[in-house]
C-alpha cells in the first residue's frame, strides 16, 4: 500500500514527519548563521583590502579625547571608582530579581514562603552594604 501525503502507512512511525520538520527549522537557522558570518567576514576582508595603510606618528600616538597626551599612556585610576561600579551592578542585578519575585508573590498559595525568601535575600544585601559602609568603601573623600 502506498501512503499519500499526510497518511501514515503501517510501517511508518507517526513522529518521523515531526522530527524532519524539527531539523528543517534548525537547518534554516544554521544557514542564516553561516550567511551572517560570511557577510561579516566579507565586510572585514573588503575593509582590510581597500583601506589605506599609512602609519604616521600621530596615528600611533595614544588618543585622549582630543587633548595632546602628556607623560605615560597608562594612568592610575583609584580603586574606589571600580567599587562604586561594582556596587551599582550588584544592586541593579538584584533589583531585576525583584520583578519575578513580585509575580510569584502575587500568585495564590505562594505568598508567605516567597515573602520570607525575599526578606532573607534583602537581609544579605543589607549586610553586604553595611559591611561596605563600615569598611569605609562608601566614603568619597
Amino acid at each position: 500500500m502506498v501512503a499519500g501525503p499526510g497518511i501514515t502507512g503501517a510501517g511508518e512511525a507517526a513522529g518521523t514527519a515531526v522530527a524532519a520538520d524539527y531539523f528543517e527549522s534548525y537547518s534554516v537557522v544554521g544557514l542564516l548563521a553561516v550567511v551572517g558570518v560570511l557577510f561579516v567576514a566579507v565586510a572585514f576582508g573588503a575593509g582590510r583590502l581597500l583601506r589605506p595603510v599609512v602609519p604616521t606618528p600621530e596615528k600611533l600616538m595614544t588618543y585622549e579625547c582630543g587633548v595632546d597626551p602628556v607623560g605615560d599612556g597608562w594612568a592610575h585610576t583609584q580603586v574606589r571608582y571600580y567599587v562604586y561600579a561594582f556596587l551599582y551592578v550588584i544592586f541593579a542585578v538584584d533589583s531585576i530579581f525583584l520583578f519575578p519575585w513580585a509575580t510569584v508573590f502575587a500568585a495564590p498559595g505562594y505568598g508567605a514562603a516567597t515573602l520570607v525568601e525575599m526578606f532573607i535575600f534583602l537581609g544579605f544585601l543589607a549586610v553586604g552594604l553595611l559591611y561596605a559602609y563600615k569598611k569605609g568603601v562608601l566614603t568619597w573623600t
